[in-house]
């Protein structure tokens, strides 16, 4: 995670990214989420129809910003790859607009509220039809592929555009930064092997909700699970070294982190932790009241 950086776009603007693919800059930076969540208007150019992927917050502005993107063309679907409250609100009001269907991932079975509001569940979403993994949505010169990416959340999915072999990634795999991973929904285990399924595919593109477009998929995914296994590897070096708590582990794993950051941080953490104890390799107990972690 970083600080927010200038714009790399004016939001409230479309910017045509490839030639079936517009990109809308939501006005909501953050240190979660950069310089914003980034929508998807997925069509040929002045073309009949198009779909709108990840509608973003729902904020008037942006929704506009949307419809202007989206110009005469009829909207087939609203996609979105999962529901955090960054990423879905909107798809309600724009499919009121618009009349298209809500598709994509399902709703989200954990409803617990998190610290971090920008990114904590959107309990509202209900969508009209749930993308299986492999499942299609076609258009005029368009079709895109659901990828079932669990991991960052429960219900991710991302989706592949076969005519140009973009992906859109959502927050699976980002341009700014690594994905957070927070349980009790997000699940470190899911998460790895969802990037060793980006792996193993021939994407050529990535354009993923926060950051700019990844050119160099596979090589960024293998360093991305790399960067993981570093960090399990830090985790059971601290805990041979003594058993700890959560809050522990940050120093020594993240030095100099920005304050507002620490929560995330703990959380990535905790997401390790369980997913060792799932293998077998860590264990956790109460020690006057607080929860301390050691290896096995």
């Amino acid at each position: 995670m970083a600080g927010i950086p200038p714009k790399p776009w004016p939001t409230g603007e479309a910017e045509q990214v490839e030639p079936l693919v517009k990109r809308v800059l939501a006005p909501n930076p953050s240190p979660y989420t950069y310089t914003g969540t980034q929508t998807y208007v997925v069509g040929q150019a002045d073309g009949p129809d198009c779909a709108v992927i990840d509608p973003g917050p729902n904020e008037a502005d942006h929704i506009e910003a949307i419809m202007a993107a989206v110009g005469d063309a009829k909207v087939l679907a609203i996609m979105c790859t999962h529901t955090h409250r960054d990423h879905s609100p909107a798809a309600a009001p724009l499919a009121e607009r618009t009349g298209a269907p809500v598709v994509g991932c399902a709703p989200l079975a954990i409803k617990t509220d998190l610290p971090r509001s920008d990114e904590a569940f959107d309990t509202t979403y209900a969508p009209d039809r749930v993308l299986e993994d492999g499942e299609q949505m076609r258009g005029t010169g368009w079709t895109l592929t659901a990828v079932a990416t669990p991991g960052h959340t429960s219900n991710h999915l991302c989706f592949a555009l076969e005519e140009s072999g973009a992906l859109f990634t959502g927050d699976h795999v980002m341009g700014w930064s690594t994905s957070v991973v927070i349980p009790p929904d997000g699940d470190m285990g899911d998460y790895m092997s969802s990037l060793e399924k980006l792996q193993a595919r021939d994407d050529v593109v990535y354009h993923s909700a926060h950051g700019a477009a990844i050119t160099n998929p596979r090589q960024l995914v293998r360093g991305m699970i790399g960067h993981r296994r570093q960090r399990e590897n830090q985790i059971l070096r601290l805990m041979d070294e003594a058993p700890r708590a959560v809050s522990e582990f940050i120093p020594d794993m993240y030095k100099g982190l920005d304050k507002r950051l620490v929560p995330a941080a703990e959380m990535s953490v905790t997401a390790h932790l369980i997913d060792l104890e799932r293998r077998g390799l860590a264990g956790r107990s109460l020690e006057a009241g607080v929860e301390v972690w050691r290896t096995n």
